[in-house]
């Protein structure tokens, strides 16, 4: 076989790779869609089972689905778990995600019907926590660090005067990469020297 023939059959292999990860892409991103027109018509333990399968056959987590999953978790009673994805939507999207204002809406919801929940009953609720899964940053690959909150130092108020200590996470503009957000997320983070 020629050198000039061994090559196309590589670019061959590499193309019909890079197509069924395309595929499964536009699959999940598809059933991800039918999720959230159940959920528009109110078919929430639907919706509730696509969004889990989505959960299952991702490596990254599309960050629109942070705010699909969690305020369909407010509407099936799961308030925990729905302030956990909807918190997630907006430290990765900030104010000026697509949906922040209806996510701040669910998450005041949220707040309010867990602190309504009997301890017994939250006990018993079984969660699905984005802390089990990796989270899409965006574009950027960065993320405002929830430690220092993007400023790179940690403020603590004294009595008589504030200490600030230089966020061991963080890089000097507050943020951490997508890879360390995940991994503070998972605890696995370690602090800088």
């Amino acid at each position: 076989m020629s050198v000039l023939a061994q090559e196309t059959q590589e670019e061959k292999i590499q193309q019909a790779i890079m197509d069924r990860e395309q595929a499964e892409r536009s699959q999940i991103l598809q059933t991800m869609d039918r999720g959230v027109a159940l959920m528009e018509d109110e078919k929430y333990t639907e919706a509730n089972a696509l969004f889990k399968d989505v959960l299952a056959h991702v490596k990254v987590v599309p960050t629109e689905l942070c705010f699909y999953f969690g305020k369909n978790s407010y509407h099936l009673g799961k308030y925990r778990q729905s302030i956990d994805w909807l918190n997630k939507y907006i430290e990765l999207k900030g104010t000026t995600g697509q949906y922040f204002d209806e996510c701040s809406e669910y998450l005041e919801k949220a707040k309010q019907g867990f602190v309504g929940v009997q301890k017994e009953e939250r006990e018993e609720v079984k969660n699905i926590l984005s802390i089990n899964y990796d989270i899409d940053c965006g574009p950027s690959g960065m993320v405002i660090c929830p430690v220092c909150q993007g400023k790179g130092v940690i403020i603590t108020k004294g009595q008589f005067r504030d200490t600030y200590k230089t966020c061991p996470y963080s890089n000097d503009h507050g943020l951490l990469t997508c890879e360390e957000y995940n991994q503070l997320l998972r605890g696995e983070l370690k602090p800088k020297l």
